[in-house]
């Protein structure tokens, strides 16, 4: 009888060696720079192209957070250091989160042609029920500065049911009045187009007070290869029209008002809030803060924004940390939100030790 004998290779698996490269770690790194960078789209809506960066991978359990800028900003500079911010991961790791840049605002976008037909503030509000689509998102949480916190109230008014929440930083619904508009006019002979819109972004205080944060926007703007597009977006978002926004007719999530009461819109976002539902409207009025408080001072805007989504019945657990702890922190109101959402805590204790009542006017001005 023959035996046959079978040859069989056996290839040994080795430990790594201390230095060797893990391959599953470095496609782990990879994966983590890719999240960290955004994966970028280009969404085809029915007023032109749009430019959205998706971190994260879209969660039907929760909305996203979609964030519009401010005129003479793109998503990377006006929210790159809030969502960075430490505080702000515990919120990063449980949400998608959705930058929109404003037609030709995004870095590197090509300077539109002489004569190009920019999109009104009402157009450009709705192209965002495309980026909705493409990402398939039930609904979301909005953020704006400035002119993108007009975008986004003008989609929340067409789109309520899509929004859950919007917090909008120096929110500014209506037009300028006869004098202001010749004020502008002689502005627009007398100053630049850089010039016009720093005024826009910082109040005359701020730029003496901090020169440094003023001449980087001033460089940025000004060295921009489509500074042509920034014009034109500059140019819509002064022709827009009054936001009506009355108590009967006005926005059905929660609302945040945050200004800085250094900003050149505070009086605008004081006048907003008293037309605002005072039973589902938070306003957060920030100290020793100017036009970009999301820049200047985002650890209080993180501790706030993570009280305004507890309310909202999300991350129920999370731990506060800088406002709760502040001894310096002034309020005139508490957080709580209408109908059936989650009642949420107050931002900081009463000078007695004890919490402070909630209150229908939910004003806060925090100092800390």
């Amino acid at each position: 009888m023959t035996t046959e004998m079978q040859e069989i290779a056996i290839t040994e698996e080795k430990p790594l060696l201390p230095g060797q490269p893990d391959p599953t770690k470095d496609v782990e790194a990879a994966a983590r720079i890719l999240l960290d960078q955004g994966q970028e789209h280009s969404i085809e809506t029915p007023h032109g192209l749009l430019h959205v960066t998706l971190h994260g991978t879209s969660n039907t359990r929760r909305p996203a957070i979609l964030t519009f800028h401010d005129v003479g900003l793109d998503s990377k500079s006006c929210f790159s250091p809030l969502f960075k911010f430490e505080e702000m991961q515990e919120i990063v790791k449980n949400f998608t989160l959705v930058h929109i840049d404003a037609p030709g605002q995004e870095e590197g976008a090509t300077a539109y042609p002489m004569g190009y037909q920019y999109p009104s503030m009402e157009q450009i509000a709705e192209m965002i029920p495309a980026v909705l689509t493409y990402f398939n998102f039930r609904t979301v949480i909005g953020i704006g500065v400035g002119s993108g916190s007009y975008i986004l109230s003008r989609f929340t008014m067409a789109h309520p049911d899509s929004v859950e929440g919007l917090v909008l930083i120096n929110m500014d619904p209506e037009t300028r009045g006869w004098m202001d508009w010749a004020a502008q006019k002689i502005t627009t002979l007398t100053s630049s187009i850089t010039e016009q819109i720093l005024s826009h972004l910082f109040s005359q205080e701020e730029m003496s007070a901090n020169a440094d944060l003023v001449r980087s926007h001033r460089d940025r703007i000004s060295k921009a290869p489509n500074l042509i597009n920034i014009e034109l977006f500059w140019r819509s978002y002064n022709s827009r029209r009054d936001l009506i926004i009355d108590r009967n007719s006005n926005f059905k999530c929660p609302v945040m008002l945050v200004v800085g009461d250094q900003a050149p819109h505070e009086e605008a976002a004081v006048e907003c809030n008293s037309k605002l539902d005072p039973t589902t409207t938070s306003f957060l009025k920030m100290a020793d803060a100017g036009g970009l408080p999301q820049l200047t001072q985002p650890s209080k805007l993180t501790e706030a924004f993570k009280y305004f989504i507890q309310g909202m019945g999300y991350m129920a657990s999370s731990i506060m940390t800088r406002l709760s702890r502040s001894r310096t922190a002034s309020l005139s109101s508490s957080y709580s939100m209408d109908g059936e959402r989650q009642r949420s805590r107050t931002l900081s204790q009463s000078s007695q030790g004890g919490q402070m009542p909630p209150s229908p006017s939910h004003t806060m001005e925090v100092s800390c």
